[in-house]
């Protein structure tokens, strides 16, 4: 049991935490800020825009503080990012199909669980299912040692 948490909790994995908690705080600053200006009419826009940050801030900070990839390389950093982004794309739509599930075929709406309504429930534990896929691709599609 001591050798499987030593192999989870790493410097790796806590990094990721770390700045995984970070780049769910730009998304969210960026969405505020954006939703302020643009209006709420705009939402859909706004939301595009947080991606699209949280998405950069999460590249270079998977590059450089979680898996350290030390090449700048064009060559290199085209590969990285073309399979970053395609990984969270992919793992976004997975979320996006999950809470169309719990919408529309569990009807999670109408439970709740001290307080929390099913469709939050299934937001978190669909972020955490996120969170997981996003580090098996970034660790063993991004940013491969060779």
């Amino acid at each position: 049991m001591k050798k499987l948490l030593q192999k989870l909790i790493n410097r790796e994995t806590l990094t990721y935490l770390i700045f995984g908690v970070l780049t769910t705080l730009v998304n969210y600053v960026v969405f505020w800020l954006f939703n302020r200006l643009l209006t709420e009419h705009w939402v859909l826009v706004t939301n595009a825009i947080a991606f699209v940050a949280a998405v950069a801030f999460a590249y270079v900070t998977n590059k450089l503080f979680v898996f350290e990839s030390k090449s700048w390389a064009p060559k290199v950093v085209w590969k990285e990012l073309i399979m970053f982004v395609a990984a969270r794309l992919l793992s976004f739509g997975l979320e996006e199909l999950g809470l169309l599930l719990a919408r529309d075929v569990f009807h999670a709406a109408s439970y709740t669980l001290l307080g929390i309504g099913g469709l939050m429930i299934a937001k978190i534990l669909l972020s955490v299912l996120t969170v997981i896929l996003n580090y098996f691709f970034s660790k063993f599609m991004v940013f491969t040692k060779k």
